[in-house]
């Protein structure tokens, strides 16, 4: 294993690499392991990052004034969780580079995302000075990188051979049989083409087939102000159409791939959680659209990152001229603004 100790933000990435957050929890734990397999597939160098602030207490005596923790001691336990993690990682066959930041750590993890070619971090970390590397960063660092970041729960340690890993904070079923299929939810945005595309391209990588979900979500109480009943069979008629159009187009940028759509009828975070459980990633775009098969992201989205029993991988905006073809294809749900 190679290693090189480098620190701050200055000095950038040696080069394009995965960067995965650590604090010392079962939860980046997991995420650190299925970082240095996808380093290794990819052949990319993995840089290994805890973060900490030194906090400073309104001191409450004759004498205002602030007090503030010894940085030595703070730094310490960082370095201690640091060590901790690269102990995780012998017989790694990629450069790995651990570092020890200053700073918010949803913050370093933003900065490092304008170099890095993936970002992961765990489903929910630890509380204290040197941690907070996950749990609010996990919901906020997705929504604002440059790159895509993969979310990585705890249940994923029985996937990557250590089934110890959170088994006393894990109250779930037997881990399901995994299926070689990578799933991407879509719901119409150009979002959602973004994330089909990057999860199209995950698929051919690893070899894998690709399954693209479209959820409906049920009509109930809240949607009462609906002024006449809607045609659910005329829905799904309309929705089949635009999701076989949108598998021709991809299948177009990928011929040899296997590709499959699904209509489901249920909530979207419901259907995307219960595919993460068999699938081997769950693709989602950064934002989805409203209406009655929409919000992969916002809320949904937040269901899916906290609740998912897989790695999630999330795709953020960028321009791709695949785009500008997929109206060719046949209709698509006209893009909110």
């Amino acid at each position: 294993m190679g290693s090189e100790h480098t620190e701050g933000l200055s000095q950038g990435l040696a080069q394009h690499g995965i960067v995965v957050g650590v604090d010392g929890s079962d939860q980046s734990t997991c995420a650190l392991l299925w970082a240095a397999q996808e380093a290794e597939r990819r052949r990319a160098p993995l840089y290994v990052v805890t973060a900490y602030t030194v906090p400073v207490f309104a001191a409450s005596s004759m004498d205002a004034g602030y007090a503030t923790v010894d940085d030595d001691v703070i730094r310490a336990s960082a370095q201690s969780v640091l060590d901790d993690s690269l102990g995780h990682l012998d017989g790694i066959t990629v450069d790995v580079h651990p570092r020890i930041e200053t700073g918010d750590a949803a913050g370093v993890l933003l900065d490092l995302s304008e170099e890095a070619e993936l970002m992961v971090v765990g489903s929910r970390g630890r509380g204290g000075f040197v941690g907070r590397l996950l749990g609010s960063v996990s919901s906020a660092l997705p929504a604002h990188a440059k790159c895509p970041t993969a979310v990585i729960p705890v249940c994923t340690g029985a996937r990557l051979g250590h089934p110890e890993l959170g088994r006393k904070s894990v109250k779930d079923k037997p881990p399901a049989v995994v299926e070689p299929v990578v799933v991407v939810g879509v719901d119409g945005s150009e979002q959602a083409r973004m994330a089909s595309l990057a999860a199209a391209e995950e698929a051919r990588s690893r070899g894998l087939a690709l399954r693209v979900v479209c959820s409906v979500a049920p009509f109930n109480g809240s949607l009462a102000w609906v002024p006449a009943p809607v045609d659910r069979e005329a829905l799904h008629a309309d929705l089949a159409v635009q999701l076989a159009a949108g598998r021709d187009w991809l299948q177009s940028h990928y011929p040899d791939l296997d590709i499959r759509v699904d209509l489901v009828d249920g909530p979207p975070a419901e259907v995307l959680i219960e595919a993460s459980a068999t699938s081997e990633l769950l693709v989602v775009g950064t934002r989805g659209r409203g209406g009655f098969a929409g919000m992969l992201m916002g809320s949904t989205s937040q269901g899916v990152l906290h609740h998912a029993r897989g790695p999630v991988l999330i795709v953020p905006d960028k321009a791709d001229p695949r785009l500008e073809d997929r109206s060719s294809f046949g209709p698509m749900i006209a893009p909110t603004r």
